[in-house]
């Protein structure tokens, strides 16, 4: 009878030692599946259109913005606080750099659009304007103790008809060329060097797998076996590389080449093609992701942000400034606000009074969906970009199929609901 229950027990005792072994993060697991669902559930949908190589284009940098705000949203509600300003602030400092391309240099300094200096004078004027005013907001919560819902939510008001003062309201542009570029399908990688890029990423990837197994047994910490770092190694460079094949699969239409080669003064050869491939939004993105990660994980000031969400009682006791770090936190928001804003800006080519109108309750909503507990203390940058991704299939497949914006922000409205109910079942069962 014993041996009976030992051999029933087997299949699913094995089945949950591969995950442990393996190191599988089953909620990010389900993530995954959940997009996957979502994908092809559209797909089948539209009749095949909507995993495209132009929609995934599309898709990918129609995320970027809300995604790169995500990832600091992750450091505002890990240390217990909210952030309902980041649409404004993204509209501030896109006016502020809209301005100085089209009216200030050219016409207080005689500096016209095209010029090299236009850019990068927009973009550190725009960076400067986003922390300065993060760090403001983060100085009255920290130091002057209002809530920061309070704060943020006057932000909100505040910072949103600053933009429309500095623009008298009205739509600013065309934008810089070299500016333009960094917002998506003006500016590209082209085919040679996305698989350069994704060439190095895997390779970044392995070097990553390799020196985390290689600290473990320095430590003398418990490492996967081998065949499980090599399986996780080929899943991660198969995503990387099968990206980067979908977007050079997305050939660029044969009169916007005609267009390119003419303004070049040459002739455009008979029968050449050739693709898009990684946006430079989407490389800001993966640098702007890389960064927040190692913040995250590899810094004292991660370290001092996840303890003061865990328990700020004992991080204050502990040494740590709560308020500085709460100055800090917001100002890193306000940055990240500012490169958004330049991506944003940059995709439409102008600057308009509604540019990041509901962009906090995005941002926010991909924070929590990707596994950013409210309560504190837990979140991951990763798990923000993958529910900014979410966030935006949903509603460009809802487009995709006819669905009014009401009603699409009613389905993201109740998936935000789902996904916290989802993650508080989830937390009580594995005890986090």
């Amino acid at each position: 009878m014993a041996d009976s229950t030992d051999t029933r027990d087997l299949p699913k005792q094995s089945r949950r030692n591969i995950l442990d072994v393996m190191e599988i993060d089953t909620r990010l697991l389900g993530m995954i599946g959940a997009f996957i669902v979502i994908c092809v559930v559209f797909d089948v949908w539209t009749g095949g259109r909507f995993l495209t190589p132009r929609n995934i284009f599309n898709l990918t940098i129609q995320t970027v913005s809300v995604a790169i705000m995500a990832t600091g949203m992750v450091f505002v509600i890990v240390t217990r606080h909210i952030d309902l300003s980041v649409g404004a602030v993204l509209a501030t400092c896109s006016a502020f750099m809209a301005m100085t391309q089209v009216v200030w240099l050219p016409q207080s300094f005689g500096i016209p659009l095209g010029s090299p200096l236009i850019a990068p004078v927009a973009i550190l004027i725009g960076v400067i304007v986003g922390v300065a005013i993060g760090a403001f907001q983060g100085w009255l919560v920290g130091y002057l103790t209002i809530p920061a819902f309070i704060v943020t939510l006057g932000g909100l008001f505040v910072w949103r008809n600053v933009a429309w003062h500095l623009s008298n309201g009205q739509t600013v542009g065309p934008l810089d060329p070299q500016f333009v570029s960094l917002g998506g399908i003006e500016g590209t990688l082209g085919v040679t060097g996305s698989w350069i890029l994704g060439a190095l990423v895997s390779a970044l990837a392995v070097y990553l797998l390799a020196n985390s197994r290689r600290n473990k047994i320095g430590h003398g910490f418990p490492v996967k076996p081998v065949w499980a770092e090599v399986a996780i190694g080929a899943v991660t460079i198969g995503a990387i590389m099968g990206f980067v094949w979908i977007l050079n699969s997305y050939d660029i239409p044969t009169a916007r080449l005609r267009r390119m080669f003419e303004a070049r003064g040459e002739v455009m050869p008979d029968g050449y093609r050739t693709a898009y491939g990684v946006p430079y939004s989407v490389l800001i993105l993966i640098v702007v992701a890389t960064v927040m990660t190692v913040v995250a994980q590899r810094t004292r000031l991660g370290r001092y942000i996840f303890a003061t969400g865990g328990n700020p009682e004992a991080a204050e006791l502990a040494g740590i400034n709560i308020r500085f770090l709460t100055v800090k936190i917001f100002a890193i928001m306000g940055l990240l606000c500012a490169i958004s804003a330049v991506v944003a800006s940059a995709r439409l080519n102008f600057h308009s009074n509604d540019i990041g109108t509901l962009d906090e309750l995005r941002v926010i909503a991909a924070a929590v969906i990707g596994g950013t507990a409210l309560s504190g203390g837990i979140g991951t940058i990763y798990g923000a970009i993958l529910g900014a991704l979410i966030m935006q299939t949903l509603q460009s497949g809802m487009a995709m199929v006819g669905v009014e914006a009401p009603y699409q922000n009613i389905v993201v409205g109740i998936v935000l609901v789902l996904a916290v109910f989802v993650d508080i079942l989830y937390r009580k069962r594995t005890g986090d």
